[in-house]
Protein backbone atom coordinates (compact mmCIF):
# COMPACT_ATOMS: atom_id res chain seq x y z
CA UNK A 1 0.00 0.00 0.00
CA UNK A 2 2.39 2.79 -1.19
CA UNK A 3 2.25 6.01 0.67
CA UNK A 4 -0.17 4.75 3.27
CA UNK A 5 1.22 5.03 7.09
CA UNK A 6 -0.50 1.95 8.94
CA UNK A 7 0.10 2.22 12.81
CA UNK A 8 1.15 -1.15 14.03
CA UNK A 9 1.09 -2.54 17.43
CA UNK A 10 1.64 -6.12 17.45
CA UNK A 11 4.91 -7.82 15.02
CA UNK A 12 5.37 -11.07 15.31
CA UNK A 13 7.43 -12.89 12.83
CA UNK A 14 7.79 -16.70 11.92
CA UNK A 15 10.94 -18.35 9.67
CA UNK A 16 13.60 -20.39 10.62
CA UNK A 17 17.17 -19.58 11.07
CA UNK A 18 17.65 -16.01 9.32
CA UNK A 19 14.10 -14.84 11.08
CA UNK A 20 15.80 -16.25 14.39
CA UNK A 21 18.82 -14.10 13.42
CA UNK A 22 21.91 -16.52 12.95
CA UNK A 23 24.75 -14.76 11.67
CA UNK A 24 23.76 -11.14 13.47
CA UNK A 25 25.17 -11.91 16.85
CA UNK A 26 25.64 -15.48 18.88
CA UNK A 27 24.45 -17.86 21.31
CA UNK A 28 26.26 -16.36 23.63
CA UNK A 29 26.13 -12.93 23.42
CA UNK A 30 22.43 -12.96 21.58
CA UNK A 31 21.02 -12.94 18.29
CA UNK A 32 19.80 -9.75 16.75
CA UNK A 33 18.71 -10.26 13.13
CA UNK A 34 16.59 -8.75 10.73
CA UNK A 35 13.24 -9.14 12.21
CA UNK A 36 14.61 -7.65 15.64
CA UNK A 37 15.94 -4.69 13.10
CA UNK A 38 12.71 -4.36 11.44
CA UNK A 39 10.52 -4.16 14.82
CA UNK A 40 13.39 -1.53 15.91
CA UNK A 41 12.38 0.57 12.95
CA UNK A 42 8.58 0.26 13.36
CA UNK A 43 8.92 1.09 17.44
CA UNK A 44 10.75 4.89 15.89
CA UNK A 45 7.04 5.34 14.18
CA UNK A 46 5.02 2.87 16.35
CA UNK A 47 5.16 3.87 20.02
CA UNK A 48 4.55 1.12 22.75
CA UNK A 49 4.71 -1.52 19.63
CA UNK A 50 5.18 -4.96 20.96
CA UNK A 51 7.09 -7.41 19.41
CA UNK A 52 7.07 -11.24 18.93
CA UNK A 53 9.85 -13.64 17.29
CA UNK A 54 8.86 -17.44 17.01
CA UNK A 55 11.19 -18.55 14.51
CA UNK A 56 13.91 -21.57 15.47
CA UNK A 57 16.76 -22.51 13.35
CA UNK A 58 16.59 -25.56 11.19
CA UNK A 59 12.92 -25.58 10.68
CA UNK A 60 11.61 -26.59 6.94
CA UNK A 61 8.22 -24.71 6.16
CA UNK A 62 5.90 -27.29 7.19
CA UNK A 63 7.46 -27.00 10.77
CA UNK A 64 6.99 -22.84 10.74
CA UNK A 65 3.14 -23.92 10.18
CA UNK A 66 2.71 -26.44 12.39
CA UNK A 67 4.71 -25.27 15.32
CA UNK A 68 4.66 -21.50 15.00
CA UNK A 69 1.28 -20.76 13.18
CA UNK A 70 -1.16 -21.40 16.06
CA UNK A 71 1.17 -19.54 18.25
CA UNK A 72 1.57 -16.18 16.05
CA UNK A 73 -2.73 -15.84 15.94
CA UNK A 74 -2.89 -16.18 19.17
CA UNK A 75 -0.77 -13.26 19.79
CA UNK A 76 -3.32 -11.35 17.08
CA UNK A 77 -0.72 -9.59 15.34
CA UNK A 78 -1.79 -6.21 12.91
CA UNK A 79 2.14 -7.72 11.08
CA UNK A 80 3.40 -10.74 10.56
CA UNK A 81 6.10 -11.67 8.95
CA UNK A 82 6.35 -15.31 7.12
CA UNK A 83 9.77 -16.44 5.84
CA UNK A 84 10.96 -20.34 5.18
CA UNK A 85 11.98 -22.46 2.32
CA UNK A 86 15.36 -22.48 2.16
CA UNK A 87 16.04 -25.81 4.50
CA UNK A 88 13.37 -27.15 2.30
CA UNK A 89 15.47 -26.26 -0.99
CA UNK A 90 18.69 -28.62 0.73
CA UNK A 91 17.01 -31.16 1.29
CA UNK A 92 17.55 -34.51 -1.73
CA UNK A 93 13.62 -34.39 -1.98
CA UNK A 94 11.93 -31.18 -2.63
CA UNK A 95 8.73 -30.25 -4.04
CA UNK A 96 8.17 -26.44 -4.51
CA UNK A 97 4.23 -26.84 -4.80
CA UNK A 98 4.37 -28.29 -1.11
CA UNK A 99 6.58 -25.95 0.39
CA UNK A 100 4.57 -23.13 -1.10
CA UNK A 101 1.00 -24.61 0.17
CA UNK A 102 2.78 -24.61 3.49
CA UNK A 103 3.47 -20.86 3.31
CA UNK A 104 0.43 -19.88 0.98
CA UNK A 105 -1.64 -21.80 4.59
CA UNK A 106 0.11 -19.70 6.93
CA UNK A 107 -0.82 -16.62 4.70
CA UNK A 108 -4.34 -16.85 4.68
CA UNK A 109 -4.73 -17.48 8.23
CA UNK A 110 -3.29 -14.83 9.03
CA UNK A 111 -4.52 -12.15 6.46
CA UNK A 112 -7.72 -13.84 7.48
CA UNK A 113 -7.45 -12.94 10.83
CA UNK A 114 -6.69 -9.11 9.91
CA UNK A 115 -2.89 -9.03 9.63
CA UNK A 116 -0.61 -7.32 7.54
CA UNK A 117 1.26 -10.15 5.93
CA UNK A 118 5.17 -9.86 4.71
CA UNK A 119 7.70 -12.29 3.20
CA UNK A 120 10.43 -11.94 0.65
CA UNK A 121 12.02 -13.72 -1.98
CA UNK A 122 15.13 -15.53 -2.06
CA UNK A 123 18.78 -14.76 -4.20
CA UNK A 124 20.35 -17.59 -6.04
CA UNK A 125 22.59 -19.61 -3.97
CA UNK A 126 24.18 -20.80 -7.01
CA UNK A 127 25.30 -16.98 -7.27
CA UNK A 128 26.58 -17.60 -3.56
CA UNK A 129 28.20 -20.38 -3.43
CA UNK A 130 29.27 -22.44 -7.21
CA UNK A 131 28.43 -25.74 -5.91
CA UNK A 132 24.49 -24.60 -4.81
CA UNK A 133 24.53 -24.29 -8.87
CA UNK A 134 21.97 -27.70 -9.30
CA UNK A 135 19.65 -25.60 -6.74
CA UNK A 136 19.08 -22.64 -8.60
CA UNK A 137 15.88 -24.13 -10.92
CA UNK A 138 15.02 -24.98 -7.08
CA UNK A 139 15.05 -21.07 -6.02
CA UNK A 140 13.35 -20.10 -8.87
CA UNK A 141 10.59 -22.36 -8.85
CA UNK A 142 9.90 -21.16 -5.07
CA UNK A 143 10.54 -17.60 -5.80
CA UNK A 144 7.41 -17.64 -8.33
CA UNK A 145 5.17 -19.87 -6.37
CA UNK A 146 5.85 -17.71 -3.36
CA UNK A 147 4.91 -14.26 -5.71
CA UNK A 148 1.70 -16.57 -6.80
CA UNK A 149 0.50 -17.46 -3.41
CA UNK A 150 1.44 -14.02 -2.27
CA UNK A 151 -0.54 -12.24 -4.82
CA UNK A 152 -3.77 -14.14 -3.96
CA UNK A 153 -3.84 -13.64 -0.25
CA UNK A 154 -2.66 -9.57 -0.34
CA UNK A 155 0.36 -10.40 0.63
CA UNK A 156 3.40 -7.93 0.33
CA UNK A 157 7.05 -8.94 -0.96
CA UNK A 158 10.09 -7.81 -0.46
CA UNK A 159 12.14 -8.71 -3.63
CA UNK A 160 15.23 -9.26 -2.67
CA UNK A 161 16.48 -11.67 -5.04
CA UNK A 162 17.44 -10.37 -9.00
CA UNK A 163 19.47 -7.55 -7.17
CA UNK A 164 23.20 -7.51 -7.51
CA UNK A 165 24.15 -6.31 -4.30
CA UNK A 166 22.54 -9.60 -2.08
CA UNK A 167 25.16 -10.96 -3.37
CA UNK A 168 27.77 -9.14 -2.65
CA UNK A 169 30.02 -11.81 -0.07
CA UNK A 170 29.93 -9.46 2.53
CA UNK A 171 26.31 -9.47 2.99
CA UNK A 172 27.03 -13.30 3.84
CA UNK A 173 28.57 -15.39 7.06
CA UNK A 174 31.46 -17.32 6.17
CA UNK A 175 28.94 -20.58 5.55
CA UNK A 176 26.96 -18.62 2.88
CA UNK A 177 23.91 -19.40 4.17
CA UNK A 178 23.24 -17.11 6.71
CA UNK A 179 23.36 -13.35 6.42
CA UNK A 180 26.14 -11.61 8.10
CA UNK A 181 25.43 -8.31 10.11
CA UNK A 182 25.09 -6.05 7.60
CA UNK A 183 22.95 -8.41 5.50
CA UNK A 184 20.35 -8.42 8.13
CA UNK A 185 20.36 -4.61 7.86
CA UNK A 186 19.76 -4.75 3.92
CA UNK A 187 16.75 -7.92 4.81
CA UNK A 188 15.42 -5.52 7.23
CA UNK A 189 15.41 -2.45 5.04
CA UNK A 190 14.35 -4.40 2.16
CA UNK A 191 11.11 -5.52 4.28
CA UNK A 192 10.62 -2.12 5.30
CA UNK A 193 10.63 -0.37 2.05
CA UNK A 194 8.30 -3.16 0.94
CA UNK A 195 5.47 -2.36 3.67
CA UNK A 196 6.50 1.69 2.61
CA UNK A 197 7.47 2.33 6.34
CA UNK A 198 8.00 5.53 7.28
CA UNK A 199 11.93 6.24 6.78
CA UNK A 200 12.18 3.90 4.43
CA UNK A 201 13.38 3.80 0.85
CA UNK A 202 15.39 1.66 -1.73
CA UNK A 203 18.68 2.04 -0.84
CA UNK A 204 19.26 -1.17 0.22
CA UNK A 205 19.39 -2.12 -3.58
CA UNK A 206 22.23 0.24 -4.00
CA UNK A 207 25.74 -1.71 -3.97
CA UNK A 208 27.63 -1.19 -0.85
CA UNK A 209 30.03 2.07 -0.82
CA UNK A 210 33.77 0.40 -1.12
CA UNK A 211 34.23 -2.42 -4.15
CA UNK A 212 34.27 -5.77 -2.41
CA UNK A 213 37.97 -8.43 -2.27
CA UNK A 214 38.24 -9.84 -5.86
CA UNK A 215 36.64 -12.97 -5.83
CA UNK A 216 39.41 -15.76 -5.86
CA UNK A 217 39.66 -17.47 -9.02
CA UNK A 218 41.42 -21.04 -10.45
CA UNK A 219 43.17 -22.75 -7.92
CA UNK A 220 42.45 -20.50 -5.34
CA UNK A 221 38.73 -20.47 -5.83
CA UNK A 222 39.10 -24.41 -5.98
CA UNK A 223 41.04 -24.15 -2.57
CA UNK A 224 38.00 -21.68 -1.25
CA UNK A 225 35.47 -23.87 -2.01
CA UNK A 226 37.21 -27.28 -0.23
CA UNK A 227 37.45 -25.13 2.55
CA UNK A 228 34.28 -23.79 2.85
CA UNK A 229 32.95 -27.70 2.31
CA UNK A 230 35.07 -29.03 5.11
CA UNK A 231 33.99 -26.23 7.25
CA UNK A 232 30.45 -26.27 6.33
CA UNK A 233 28.56 -28.59 3.70
CA UNK A 234 30.74 -31.35 5.55
CA UNK A 235 29.52 -30.95 9.27
CA UNK A 236 25.76 -30.20 7.50
CA UNK A 237 25.82 -33.30 5.75
CA UNK A 238 26.75 -35.28 8.79
CA UNK A 239 23.66 -33.79 10.85
CA UNK A 240 21.30 -34.98 7.99
CA UNK A 241 23.14 -38.53 7.82
CA UNK A 242 22.18 -38.92 11.60
CA UNK A 243 18.55 -37.14 10.83
CA UNK A 244 19.86 -34.53 13.47
CA UNK A 245 19.28 -30.74 12.89
CA UNK A 246 20.83 -27.28 13.94
CA UNK A 247 17.51 -26.91 15.88
CA UNK A 248 17.39 -29.55 18.03
CA UNK A 249 16.77 -28.11 21.37
CA UNK A 250 16.69 -24.86 20.68
CA UNK A 251 13.39 -22.91 20.92
CA UNK A 252 11.78 -19.11 19.76
CA UNK A 253 14.05 -16.93 21.19
CA UNK A 254 11.05 -14.39 22.13
CA UNK A 255 8.00 -16.25 22.22
CA UNK A 256 5.72 -13.60 23.94
CA UNK A 257 4.82 -10.09 23.08
CA UNK A 258 7.49 -7.38 24.23
CA UNK A 259 8.00 -4.13 24.33
CA UNK A 260 10.39 -2.73 21.77
CA UNK A 261 13.52 -0.13 22.53
CA UNK A 262 13.64 2.55 20.30
CA UNK A 263 17.66 3.05 19.19
CA UNK A 264 18.98 5.42 16.99
CA UNK A 265 19.23 4.84 13.35
CA UNK A 266 18.11 1.31 13.82
CA UNK A 267 17.64 0.47 10.18
CA UNK A 268 20.78 2.32 9.15
CA UNK A 269 23.86 0.90 7.51
CA UNK A 270 26.98 1.18 9.91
Amino acid sequence: MPGADPRYVRYVALGDSQTEGLGDGDDTTGLRGWADRLAEHLAQHNPGLEYANLAVRGRLARHVRTEQLAAALALRPDLATVVAGVNDLLRPRFDADEVAGHLEAMFAALTAQGARVATLTFPDIARITPLARPLSPRVTALNDRIRQAARRHGVTVAETSHHPVVTDPRLWSPDRLHASPLGHQRIAAAVAHALALPGSDDTWTHPLPSPATPSPTGWNATVAELRWAAAFLGPWLGRRLRGRSSGDGHTAKRPHLLAVPTPPGACSES
